[in-house]
């Protein structure tokens, strides 16, 4: 997304304003099939939001309700029909996925395991970087990256005062810019391992089974199995890159770090509480419910899921999973507040309703793309493509969505664009998923500019950075990603879900 400078809010206005004169333009003077006119009326819906989510002058959320105020009007789809993608299995998933990350937050217990991580990884300039990078994809992976960030951060910056009272400042300076961008590329790296760990995961899932119904399920297991291998190999390429431009040349001049600062956090704590307790057996219970709850085929290997006990497996979900383990937390009185329970409605009340809101106005969205044939027309315009290796779109299509998040919402991104590569694999007769699973792990991926994702924006906001250094930084990281994860959806991506280059799946039809 693009804001902060004076240039960036004028050039936002800019794009806000225009938006509705597209629109109009499109919707009434534009006839991309004229025996189906609801193909160029979706369009017009698609670029009034997708300029709106880059503009960000009405907040996402807003942006995110025209669908339900469009469809009906220019009958693409019925107000019954646009209001069902607004509430579903996968937002049912985020909802309990975000209840017990909240539940985590109120006992602190995200704060115990980030600063136990930190003290059992060591105190040396390298091991301090590690250790923050850990502990910030780790708990990335099951809480928002926002919040992950805003944990981390306080903690990092006592560390970095810390330094600059036993040494100089401006020795200190360029290892805290590295310390600072470590924690900002490990809370985006560490979501993508998981489906509850980022919002555009979440969004591909659902997407993914508006378009294809039959196909087999992208369950928890099944997407950290493909994801999990590409964060271990950006995480490892991301700590030795920060290592040799931040710590290597200035080792030397380190003569000792403690870490009594983190120790002392960690002494704050007190022992662990009867809430952290239960919190902690609930979070090793919910994550073996997630990963044993549908079969895991890898290859000739299928290890059966719970979920065959009951009658209806197909009826238990992800969403099902997590929203019980949030439910049994509002049930099990609280020892350390007398009356109360492990979690409360107020608590619950900082639930991001807005992200809901934008993964249902994609939803929408997608499913009008569907509908109206929209998606269908673009990939009949890309069908030249098919000439072209499998290898090199997705080279591309990981090229562009990972310069473009830098300047748009990552959501946003994927929701637009997802249909789009949908309609394109259907034209090509491809896997939709060699084209689709890289666009969303590519949205993730952006380390170049303050604005570009929340934990970038958060260290930025310490001003202990210069844009240069994040810049810099992150087009390297940028363009090793791009390899990375296209070369393992051509690789890993085929044996964990069954892909073969030449066989257009049946579950496509």
């Amino acid at each position: 997304m693009i804001e902060g400078t004076t240039t960036g809010k004028k050039f936002n206005y800019f794009l806000f304003l225009i938006a509705p004169l597209l629109f109009l333009y499109i919707a009434f003077f534009v006839d991309l099939d004229p025996e189906k006119p609801i193909i160029t009326y979706t369009l017009a819906v698609a670029i009034l939001m997708a300029l709106w989510w880059i503009a960000e002058v009405v907040p996402l959320g807003v942006t995110s309700l025209l669908p339900f105020l469009l469809f009906p009007m220019f009958g693409i789809m019925s107000g019954k029909e646009t209001a069902s993608n607004y509430f579903n299995d996968i937002i049912f998933l985020y909802l309990g996925g975000f209840l017990f990350a909240l539940a985590m937050q109120k006992w602190n217990l995200h704060k115990r395991i980030a600063l136990k991580l930190m003290l059992l990884v060591g105190n040396s300039p390298a091991k301090i970087m590690l250790g923050f990078m850990l502990s910030t994809a780790f708990l990335s992976m099951w809480i928002s990256n926002t919040a992950t960030t805003m944990l981390m951060v306080p903690i990092l910056i006592s560390i970095i005062i810390k330094l600059e009272e036993s040494n100089s400042k401006e020795s200190v300076r360029h290892f805290s810019t590295g310390l600072l961008l470590a924690v900002a590329y490990s809370a985006s790296i560490g979501g993508i391992a998981t489906l509850v760990g980022t919002p555009p995961n979440l969004s591909f899932a659902r997407i993914f089974a508006i378009y294809f119904p039959n196909a087999p399920e992208i369950s928890f297991a099944s997407w950290f199995f493909y994801a999990f291998p590409i964060v271990v190999i950006v995480f490892t390429i991301t700590f030795i890159y920060l290592y040799y431009v931040f710590v290597k040349k200035d080792a030397s001049e380190w003569t000792s770090i403690d870490n009594s600062t983190i120790k002392n956090e960690y002494k704050k704590l007190g022992i662990w509480t009867f809430e952290q307790k239960v919190l902690g057996v609930f979070f090793v219970l919910l994550a073996l419910l997630w990963f044993t709850r549908a079969d895991v085929v890898l290859g000739d290997f299928v290890l059966k899921g719970w979920s065959n006990l009951f009658e209806n497996p197909k009826y238990i979900n992800d969403g099902t999973v997590a929203i019980t383990i949030g439910v049994l937390l509002f049930l099990i009185p609280s020892r350390k507040e007398k009356g109360a329970f492990i979690m409360d409605w107020k608590t619950a009340e900082d639930i991001p309703w807005e992200i809901i809101l934008l993964f249902g106005g994609g939803f929408a969205l997608a499913s009008g793309f569907k509908e109206s044939g929209l998606s269908q027309w673009f990939g009949e315009q890309l069908v030249w493509l098919k000439d072209i290796h499998p290898f090199i779109i997705i080279l591309c299509i990981t090229l562009l969505i990972t310069f473009l998040t830098e300047l748009t919402s990552n959501v946003a991104t994927v929701e637009t664009f997802l249909p789009v590569l949908a309609g394109l694999a259907m034209s090509i007769e491809m896997n939709p998923l060699l084209f689709m699973l890289p666009a969303t792990i590519a949205a993730s991926l952006a380390f170049m500019l303050p604005a570009a994702t929340p934990p970038n924006a958060i260290v930025f906001g310490t001003k202990r950075l210069k844009v240069i250094d994040m810049s810099k930084t992150g087009f390297m990281l940028n363009l090793f990603g791009v390899i990375i994860v296209t070369l393992a959806t051509y690789y890993l991506a085929t044996f964990v879900f069954n892909i073969v280059m030449d066989v257009y799946p049946e579950w496509t039809k």
